[in-house]
């Protein structure tokens, strides 16, 4: 029987209807395994997996695939996405066995829910072959299996047995980060490394921190040469906005083409922070796109954001293909563009009769890096291009609603609408903050991983939920002004603490202490597609703490940067967010509080980025900052430690200065 119909995530109803014998991860189906004394199949996917659905099709859609997965395994099913701790543990066991990881995910387990084999994606015959020898070693070598499974355990449970230090790693790290990336920079192409290529957002911000202490030439040629060559190939959505998942080249030409919610929230940061720092529009336009694609195409109709859209679509034909919604051809151009336009289409586009990707062409600027902006002609070809790409099959969507993905892309549109002073941004980023205070929080208060519009909520918060909920609710504030968001950060960072504090060593583990038990309690430390808990929440407290004046924030936050002093030393290009905050402990917060009807010092102050910054205004709360100020008037801080009072941009910009120089 397939037990997936009822489930709360998409990526497990794409499975109701196989024919294998689905059970969604609970503990009546390892207690099943052990009743039949077989091991459980593990398969780890998320909806917008090229890959996974490929095995879908090939073995889980599949009779004779689906009649042995039943015979010899209680057959369970995962999303990554809606389960980050399970997808984590056997991550690492099969990186462990296999020395790479990747989903689909396929990883066989003792009835006890312990590793003994598994690997990524396998087509159908070597499945069958696969699973045949792990039912013989089961049965007749269980000796093996058992070594196997003492020593996946003891891997995976390596992030728990951190000990702290007792100082915090220094500046120096930083130095060194910015050394490294220097050394892997792709000088053609930007990024860091060769193919598939990655956007290493948190990388630029580390190198835009660093720009601004020393406006090195070299971080500078690093940062523009990066952000012009990925918003020029393929995996930026010239005519839609927003970013696939990754390059499978070298130039960002051919994109693995599923769009993340995630990375359009860490792809805005870096571009809307070089457009202010660098002073360059063209990256405001890639801003203003990514942020419209989220508000048009993943947005919920209460204001949450879904999480993402698949690589595959339907051609005309019913057929799926990966990439199809996105590409066109020469003559498809010439049926949806005025003759006179068509050559400046083609042209500017780069779309050709030989095509860059299986025939076709996906819509690029690789030979005009750095010429983004668009005339009134080539904006017309834009939209009319859109508008015919919107009559074609859209590929799948996933509508599921996860608290950390909807926390960093909050945080984000937030910061771009204080800095452009955008009105529609900042409606849409606290009505999201709304949904996410009140639909993802259960009656006694605790926040919820998960929220589908026809499942009811089952998946306690993770670290990663609330270390950026801390964030994007300061960041509400920031932009708003209105105290209630100061409150719900604290109550945010206050379950962190009190559900996922390691008292003994420091750090916070993944899941809460009242949360499932899984075979370890792993800590999230490194910083990969997105930021680790660990990161943001050593970024977040420590403004957290700016803003309200409680050092156990800030306490918390150092015990953090100790946990993992020795091992960010040993590589500190593994956790370039972590970086960040280690920026700003070590300069230092400049705590600004503008009062009364200032909305001018407080336009201008959004208007610059100034990542050691905290902002207090409008609506008073319980801080330092606060205390004994005269109204109309903007106090620059150290430690609410204030120099003179600024009432003019000129007073204040000098006050800045003096304060982010340290002096």
């Amino acid at each position: 029987m397939n037990r997936l119909a009822h489930e709360s995530s998409p990526y497990l109803r794409q499975h109701r209807d196989n024919p294998v014998d689905w059970w969604p991860w609970c503990d009546e189906a390892f207690a099943e395994a052990k009743r039949r004394s077989v091991p459980v199949l593990l398969s780890v996917g998320y909806s917008a997996c090229h890959w996974c659905h490929v095995m879908a099709h090939e073995s889980f859609e599949d009779a004779e695939v689906a009649e042995v997965m039943n015979r010899l395994f209680v057959n369970v099913k995962v999303d990554r996405e809606e389960r980050p701790d399970v997808d984590s543990i056997y991550m690492d066991a099969v990186q462990a066995m296999t020395g790479r990881g990747g989903w689909p995910m396929t990883v066989f387990l003792t009835p006890d829910a312990q590793p003994f084999f598994g690997g990524t994606y396998y087509p159908k015959a070597t499945f069958l072959q696969l699973m045949n020898a792990v039912d013989d070693a089961w049965r007749n070598r269980r000796a093996d299996i058992d070594n196997n499974v003492e020593a996946l355990v003891e891997n995976i449970g390596r992030t728990s047995q951190i000990s702290t230090n007792p100082s915090l790693p220094p500046i120096d790290v930083f130095a060194a980060a910015v050394k490294q990336y220097d050394s892997t920079f792709d000088e053609q192409w930007g990024g860091f490394g060769n193919a598939p290529k990655f956007p290493s957002t948190m990388a630029l911000e580390v190198l835009l921190r660093s720009y601004l202490n020393d406006e090195s030439a070299r971080s500078r040629q690093i940062i523009t040469t990066s952000l012009d060559a990925m918003a020029s190939g393929g995996m930026y959505d010239h005519l839609g906005g927003g970013f696939a998942r990754y390059s499978v080249d070298e130039k960002w030409l051919v994109p693995h083409f599923e769009k993340m919610l995630y990375d359009q929230a860490l792809l805005v940061r870096p571009y809307l922070h070089a457009s202010l720092a660098l002073r360059e529009p063209r990256w405001r336009q890639v801003v203003e796109e990514t942020i419209a694609y989220v508000l048009r195409d993943m947005r919920s109709p209460e204001g949450a954001f879904y999480s993402a859209e698949d690589a595959d679509s339907l051609d005309e034909t019913g057929h799926s293909h990966e990439g199809h919604f996105y590409v066109f051809t020469p003559e498809q151009v010439r049926r949806i563009v005025p003759e006179h336009l068509v050559e400046l289409a083609l042209d500017w586009y780069e779309i050709t009769e030989g095509g860059n990707f299986e025939g076709k062409s996906i819509p690029c600027r690789l030979s005009h890096r750095g010429s983004l902006l668009r005339n009134d002609d080539v904006e017309t070809i834009r939209q009319l291009l859109l508008a015919a790409r919107n009559t074609r099959h859209r590929p799948g969507l996933d509508d599921k609603v996860i608290t950390e993905w909807n926390a960093l892309m909050i945080a984000s549109i937030a910061e771009a609408a204080a800095a452009f002073s955008n009105d529609e941004w900042a409606l849409a980023a606290q009505r999201a903050g709304d949904f996410v205070s009140t639909t993802m929080r259960r009656g006694d208060g605790r926040w919820l991983r998960t929220w589908h519009h026809d499942a009811t909520p089952k998946h306690l918060a993770m670290a990663a939920d609330l270390a950026n909920l801390v964030d994007a609710f300061a960041r509400l504030y920031e932009l708003s002004g209105v105290a209630r968001w100061v409150t719900l950060a604290r109550e945010a960072a206050d379950q962190l603490i009190a559900h996922h504090w390691d008292a003994a060593e420091g750090g916070l583990f993944t899941t809460p202490d009242d949360g499932e038990r899984l075979i370890v309690r792993q800590k999230d430390l490194i910083d990969n597609a997105t930021p680790s808990a660990n990161s943001v929440a050593a970024v977040a407290l420590q403004r957290l703490a700016a803003l309200t004046g409680d050092t156990r924030y800030a306490e918390h936050a150092d015990a953090i940067f100790k946990l993992l002093a020795r091992i960010v030393v040993s590589a500190p290009t593994a956790f370039p967010h972590l970086l960040c905050g280690l920026h700003l402990r070590h300069v230092g917060a400049t705590e600004v509080a503008v009062t009364g009807k200032r909305g001018d010092l407080v336009r201008f102050l959004q208007s610059q980025w100034l990542p050691t910054m905290v902002l207090a205004w409008g609506e008073q709360f319980d801080t330092p900052l606060f205390v004994d100020r005269q109204p109309g008037l903007a106090y620059v801080c150290r430690q609410y430690a204030c120099q003179a009072p600024a009432s003019t941009r000129e007073e204040l910009v000098a006050s800045l200065r003096t304060a982010l120089s340290g002096a």
